[in-house]
């Protein structure tokens, strides 16, 4: 689709996207610059993480990301975005004292521009995403590795390797999406396994290290740009090899993974 003929991404042209087996694209996005880069691109969503904590604010977790953080980015995307759908993290401790603090950290993203708000866990999160949902909040659950919880989780790890953890997390996306969440992102969880919660459940599931069988991907935006130094999750590819501009980059990433060639399970699942 050209830029010109791209209508603005709604909640209901999402799932009409899912129902059609037609992967959705997402990438982290934390300013005006950037959301036009994207949403020219043909990016389907913008992801405000509180990755920005670790990518923006050089922390070593995205514990230390607040509320206000967390609107501020959200309002400067909202600024520079114009077609892709908009979604904002509930940074940590935002949401875990009740479904009714979650509605104000919730009314504060929405307010800055946000069109989806998106928190992690399982179990007891589904009576939050309940709340939220009756209340015309549409919710993206998370889970897998949550990294807001990678202190509780011991690192950075893959989740669902055994039977009983699997189970449990298949549990929670069934309770997630009958809550009335909209939307799943599955971070760190071996493909076999996302597969199946994508098969169970009805609503779309986006990948992050998760395989190529779910509803769609996204990536930390500059993992994908090759700006991120160090050792990087073997999920990542940097799109900006062989690319000559990062315009370039973000397109060639929106092409494959519409067309299932990117991720390669062989290369960058688990």
């Amino acid at each position: 689709m050209s830029d010109a003929a791209r209508k603005p991404l709604t909640l209901h042209r999402l799932r009409e996207m899912h129902a059609q087996g037609e992967p959705i694209t997402m990438l982290t996005c934390y300013d005006a610059s950037f959301a036009r880069v994207l949403d020219d691109a043909g990016v389907d969503c913008l992801l405000v993480g509180d990755s920005l904590g670790m990518v923006l604010q050089g922390e070593t977790s995205t514990v230390p990301v607040t509320l206000a953080d967390m609107a501020y980015h959200t309002r400067c995307v909202a600024r520079g975005n114009r077609n892709a759908w908009v979604i904002g993290d509930l940074p940590f401790g935002s949401y875990q004292r009740s479904a009714a603090q979650a509605m104000e950290s919730a009314t504060v993203l929405m307010q800055a521009g946000a069109q989806m708000v998106k928190f992690e866990g399982g179990g007891w999160t589904t009576e939050t995403v309940r709340f939220l949902a009756q209340r015309g909040i549409p919710v993206c659950a998370h889970l897998g590795l949550t990294p807001q919880s990678v202190h509780a989780l011991g690192g950075y790890r893959v989740q669902g390797r055994n039977d009983e953890s699997a189970a449990t997390l298949k549990m929670h996306a069934l309770e997630l999406a009958e809550a009335g969440a909209a939307m799943l992102v599955l971070e760190l969880v071996p493909s076999a396994l996302a597969n199946e919660v994508t098969r169970a459940v009805n609503i779309p599931v986006i990948g992050i290290g998760a395989g190529r069988g779910c509803s769609g991907q996204v990536l930390v935006l500059h993992d994908m740009l090759g700006l991120t130094r160090g050792k990087l999750p073997r999920f990542v590819r940097n799109f900006m090899e062989g690319s000559p501009s990062v315009d370039a980059a973000v397109r060639t990433y929106v092409n494959d993974v519409k067309a299932r060639r990117f991720p390669d399970d062989a290369i960058h699942g688990y």
